[in-house]
């Protein structure tokens, strides 16, 4: 059982919630991102460092989860990959991906990736809050607990 973040785009604040859980449950938490990111000391928590490239980050994270695993993304094609592996998925608003909404995600994205490539101005996402924060913790927590009585 490991937590595998998709670490160049998580946010800060996010990322610190996963520090803190690393040291109480002692599960170990590793970022994978393409550049060097400042982790704090300890045995529970890794930075692997992957070359710069499209989805190389995505495709190490793939390789390496299993069932049984948690992954931290906002990248839903990566979240559909690691479900199908047997790993559990969690965005960093506190949303769980699903085999039931992965395949709704996936559509809702292309759509969004056509509209964008056609000059319609789609925005990005909001700046997170402190609700999603929350939930974010609680998804994870949610997680844990199951993962440590199973």
């Amino acid at each position: 059982m490991a937590i595998w973040v998709d670490a160049d785009a998580c946010p800060g604040v996010i990322k610190e919630i996963l520090f803190r859980a690393a040291q109480r449950t002692q599960i170990t938490v590793t970022l994978v991102a393409n550049q060097s990111l400042r982790i704090p000391p300890s045995p529970y928590i890794q930075m692997l460092r992957v070359p710069a490239g499209f989805d190389v980050a995505d495709n190490e994270i793939v390789r390496r989860c299993g069932p049984g695993d948690l992954v931290i993304t906002a990248d839903i094609p990566l979240a559909a990959e690691v479900l199908e592996k047997g790993a559990d998925a969690l965005n960093p608003r506190g949303e769980r991906y699903t085999a039931a909404t992965i395949r709704e995600k996936l559509t809702l994205r292309d759509f969004m990736d056509t509209m964008r490539a056609s000059g319609v101005q789609t925005g990005g996402p909001a700046a997170m809050s402190q609700r999603e924060r929350q939930q974010f913790a609680n998804g994870l927590e949610q997680w844990l607990q199951a993962s440590l009585r199973g």
